[in-house]
C-alpha cells in the first residue's frame, strides 16, 4: 500500500464485513513477493522477519485469488473496488445490462 493511503487506513475506524481496496492505493513494487504459506498468518510470520513485512493495510492474494487485508486485528476479506458505470453508459461488452423497470410496475401519478 501506498504510504499516504496506509496513514488513512491506521486512523480509520475499525469495520466489520469485507474491506474495498482501490487499485490506486497499492502498486506493484520490486518488494512485492510471492510466497507459499498455508494461510495468511503463516504468510505473515514467514515474512515479518524479511526486509520486507507486511504491514498493516497491506493485502495477500490467494492462488484462487481471494483477498484478505492485513488489519490490527488479524487479516479480514477484502475486495477490489469496482466503479458503478454512470448513468446512460453502454454496457460493458459480455455484461448483460440490468433489469430495467417495466412501465407496467411502475406508480400511476
Amino acid at each position: 500500500m501506498k504510504d499516504a493511503p496506509r496513514q488513512q487506513f491506521r486512523n480509520a475506524a475499525h469495520t466489520s464485513g469485507a474491506a474495498t481496496a482501490k487499485p490506486k492505493d497499492y502498486e506493484l513494487s520490486q518488494e512485492s513477493v510471492e510466497i507459499e504459506a498455508d494461510n495468511e498468518y503463516a504468510a505473515w510470520a514467514l515474512m515479518r522477519e524479511t526486509e520486507n513485512p507486511l504491514h498493516v493495510g497491506d493485502l495477500l492474494e490467494s492462488g484462487e485469488g481471494k483477498l484478505r487485508i492485513c488489519k490490527y486485528v488479524g487479516f479480514e476479506d477484502a475486495r477490489w473496488f469496482v466503479a458503478e458505470p454512470p448513468p446512460g453508459a453502454a454496457p460493458l461488452p459480455g455484461v448483460p445490462p440490468a433489469a430495467a423497470p417495466d412501465a407496467a410496475s411502475q406508480p400511476q401519478a
